[in-house]
């Protein structure tokens, strides 16, 4: 019955960390709605949400240290509960960089656009790709759909360098575009990070099977 329980313990604590990268994935894609249509009260939203993700992160955590408290789990088990503490901590951060893309949206939506945008949700749209799929990985225990899903940083790294090219050239071009390019490199920024978040998942999937720590594409930001 002390096996059952544990097994049934971190069966639910996985999809409560499962249901935290969906609101994660939720925050992204709707803090890049609020840039692009210049949805003010969408952007606000977001960002009072996010104490929503912060709160799971904290529920979640409380889960794992009671059950290694009380539940003696074995190797293979910590492995799962170390791995749940340490991506949980990453969507955590995701969630920031939605908050910070949505205060950047609050900022831009009054000012007049630089150009349509194109890269910034292309970027958003590989990184929430990369984050779903890496959960899906965990859920799989499957090392190689990691390792698949890491090597895909390489094209959001690619776009953010042509982004942060094309804003340069703005601000080279026109001082007065240097505040509107600037919060956009931001923008840029935020989704790169993301991506070598989900990275950073790919790489406990990994921990979790195999039970060593692999880096995977080490960003170069």
């Amino acid at each position: 019955m002390t096996r059952t329980l544990l097994q049934q313990e971190l069966t639910e604590v996985q999809e409560e960390m499962m249901v935290m990268a969906e609101m994660v994935a939720s925050a992204i894609e709707r803090s890049i709605r609020a840039l692009k249509e210049r949805d003010v009260e969408l952007a606000r939203q977001i960002i009072a949400d996010d104490l929503k993700v912060n709160d799971k992160r904290y529920a979640i955590e409380e889960r794992c240290l009671e059950i290694i408290a009380t539940q003696q789990p074995m190797a293979s088990d910590l492995r799962t509960i170390i791995s749940v503490l340490y991506i949980i901590v990453d969507l955590e951060r995701m969630g920031d960089h939605a908050e910070g893309i949505a205060k950047l949206a609050i900022l831009l939506a009054d000012e007049p656009p630089l150009k349509p945008y194109i890269d910034i949700p292309r970027m958003a749209q590989v990184s929430i790709g990369m984050l779903r799929d890496a959960v899906e990985a965990f859920r799989r225990r499957d090392p190689q759909m990691a390792r698949a899903v890491s090597d895909r940083d390489d094209e959001v790294d690619a776009l953010y360098d042509q982004v942060y090219r094309e804003l340069l050239t703005f601000m080279l071009q026109d001082p007065r575009t240097i505040q509107r390019a600037t919060w956009l490199t931001w923008v840029a920024h935020n989704l790169e990070r993301i991506a070598d978040r989900a990275t950073n998942i790919c790489e406990r999937v990994v921990y979790l099977v195999e039970g060593r720590i692999q880096e995977m594409n080490v960003s170069k930001y």
